[in-house]
C-alpha cells in the first residue's frame, strides 16, 4: 500500500474473524472465551443482528475480586451466571468498512472506546480495535 495512514480503509486492517455471544450467554461463556483466545471485544447478538459489546473490560468489572480465591462466597461465583446482555455495553457505536482509519480513530476517541463493530449493509463483517489503528499508523 502507498496510501498514507489516513487513507487507509476500514476494511484494509479490520478483523475478519469476529466472535459473537448470545444476549442470553451466561458470563461464564465470555470467560472461556477471554481465557482461551485473543480477543479483548465479543459482539453480542440476537437473532444476527448486532445488540452490544462485551469488553473484557465490562467483564472484569461484573465479577467480583474474590471470584476463585478462598474468600469466594457463593454470591460470588454467582456473578459468573449473569447474562451478556446485563453487563454488555448497549447501543454500541459501529462503522462501515469503507470509512478511513482515521475517522474510525476520532471515534474511538470522542467515545472512549476500544473497538468498533464494522457493519455493512445491517451485518456484522468485521471489527477493528485500537490495536488494529496503532499497528496501521505504526506502519507508514
Amino acid at each position: 500500500m502507498n496510501n498514507q495512514a489516513s487513507d487507509i480503509k476500514v476494511s484494509e486492517i479490520m478483523t475478519t474473524r469476529v466472535v459473537t455471544i448470545e444476549m442470553d450467554d451466561r458470563l461464564t461463556v465470555a470467560k472461556e472465551i477471554f481465557d482461551h483466545a485473543p480477543f479483548h471485544h465479543l459482539l453480542v447478538i440476537e437473532h444476527n443482528e448486532l445488540q452490544g459489546v462485551l469488553s473484557e473490560r465490562d467483564y472484569l468489572r461484573a465479577l467480583s475480586p474474590n471470584i476463585g480465591n478462598i474468600n469466594e462466597t457463593e454470591r460470588d461465583s454467582e456473578t459468573l451466571h449473569k447474562r451478556a446482555h446485563q453487563v454488555m455495553s448497549r447501543n454500541p457505536i459501529t462503522i462501515a468498512p469503507q470509512h478511513s482509519i482515521k475517522f474510525a480513530s476520532q471515534r474511538m476517541l470522542e467515545h472512549d472506546i476500544g473497538s468498533l463493530p464494522v457493519i455493512e449493509q445491517g451485518k456484522i463483517v468485521g471489527v477493528i480495535t485500537w490495536k488494529d489503528l496503532l499497528r496501521a499508523f505504526s506502519s507508514k
